[in-house]
């Protein structure tokens, strides 16, 4: 198989998952989450993980996650939002068509609020993803083939503009 059609990067709760399939939709692609395939794999959440095991641990699922899903997916791929951490994450992604979907703190915290199965945001929800934000956002856009904001726009927003950015017609 080729590399993935387009990869989603960008923070817990701005949509990768939602547009990655309207997309993969849209350009009669598949659709895949490394996410899902971590959830799959290991037969319980990413939150059960993080209080099981720990970050490194789930940190480590991940890498072998996005490795495997970079080589044999050719669809639409969206990663969790820590997965930019890796700096062999960072390499693999090189060349790629990739979309950081970005929103602001305050948009965060609305999608997000204090969904437990988060477990990056579990105590202060505004403080944390100001942080992990600060953290990451220079990661996000060190990868980005476009930058796609989402605040206020609806997911078919979203998608429409993602399509612009990289200029791909519909199937």
């Amino acid at each position: 198989m080729s590399s993935p059609l387009i990869v989603l990067v960008g923070p817990m709760g701005v949509g990768k998952s939602t547009v990655g399939r309207l997309l993969a939709e849209r350009l009669g692609a598949g659709y895949r989450d490394t996410d899902d395939d971590i959830v799959a794999a290991q037969g319980r959440t990413i939150a059960e993980i993080f209080v099981d095991e720990g970050e490194a641990a789930f940190r480590a699922l991940e890498k072998e996650a996005v490795t495997r899903a970079v080589a044999e997916h050719d669809g639409v791929l969206a990663l969790g939002g820590g997965a930019i951490l890796d700096a062999g994450t960072r390499a693999l992604l090189a060349g790629r068509r990739v979309v950081y979907l970005s929103m602001d703190v305050e948009e965060a915290v609305r999608r997000t609020g204090l969904n437990t199965a988060r477990p990056l945001l579990a105590v202060n929800p505004r403080k944390q993803w100001r942080e992990l934000m600060e953290a990451r956002r220079h990661l996000y856009e060190e990868v980005a083939t476009a930058v796609v904001p989402t605040d206020g726009r609806t997911p078919e927003e979203v998608t429409r503009a993602v399509l612009d950015a990289l200029e791909l017609k519909e199937a």
